[in-house]
């Protein structure tokens, strides 16, 4: 006896998120000028409630030559997940997404 093969389309494969749910995103790059409101503005085209003063977290490098940016958004979607770090990762003024 076979069993039937598990369905080939994967386009909807399941998440371990629960939509909508808060979901924070680190972004790094060099400290520059205009870094936090790239990543800001950014995070505002993906989630219109996201509050810089209370979903903003910053880290300086050791060194001082990097910034790291936790972005709280909330997410309502793998689209809008997937969408997000493939904006914030085309970004010139970012170098990591995690």
């Amino acid at each position: 006896m076979t069993l039937p093969s598990p369905p080939q389309d994967d386009s909807r494969k399941e998440s371990l998120i629960e939509y909508p749910s808060r979901f924070p995103i680190k972004v790094m790059g060099a400290k520059v000028e205009g870094f936090v409101h790239a990543i800001t503005h950014i995070a505002e085209q993906f989630d219109p409630d996201f509050d810089p003063a209370n979903a903003l977290e910053l880290r300086e490098s050791s060194g001082g030559k990097y910034l790291g940016v936790t972005i709280t958004i909330t997410a309502t979607s793998r689209e809008q997940l997937d969408e997000i770090y493939r904006t914030l990762t085309s970004h010139p003024m970012v170098k990591v997404v995690l």
